[in-house]
């Protein structure tokens, strides 16, 4: 299984989860075709993949204004748990975590309800999940259904 969580842009906290249990690629980017699906005008129509290889996830650029990981242009790296990526120099942040893994950072529902949520909790579903609204109700991001 690998959890994508999007990150706020201040805070580095998620606010948005996407969970994929075995697809061979995952895409990402503003078309509506993408498995991941961010509108931000910095991300390219298909900006990023996420390869799954017999033991290990790679991300591949395939977007016009890169794709970065602690401020380092890649072309392809293999996927680290907790690993953080940018999409393009000041775009949206992306937490990647591998086999279940907890976030490394407390989503906004847990800091504001302290209520649990589908990352501290094993039961919950492994299916992909649909993503919270934004935290400032704007249609900026959604999931392919």
């Amino acid at each position: 299984m690998i959890t994508l969580n999007l990150l706020h842009p201040i805070e580095s906290i998620p606010i948005q989860t996407w969970k994929f249990n075995s697809e061979p690629v995952i895409r990402i980017g503003r078309s509506g075709d993408n498995d991941v699906i961010l509108y931000s005008s910095v991300v390219s129509r298909y900006h990023v993949e996420l390869h799954h290889h017999s033991q290990y996830w790679e991300i591949v650029n395939i977007g016009a204004n890169g794709t970065y990981i602690q401020d380092q242009q890649i072309d392809s790296e293999r996927v680290q748990n907790g690993v953080i990526i940018r999409l393009a120099t000041a775009g949206p942040k992306l937490q990647i975590l591998l086999d279940g893994s907890e976030a490394i950072t407390p989503s906004l529902r847990d800091i504001t309800t302290a209520k649990p949520t589908s990352l501290n909790n094993p039961a919950a579903s492994t299916a992909p999940t649909s993503p919270t609204a934004p935290i400032d109700d704007r249609p900026t991001i959604m999931s392919r259904k």
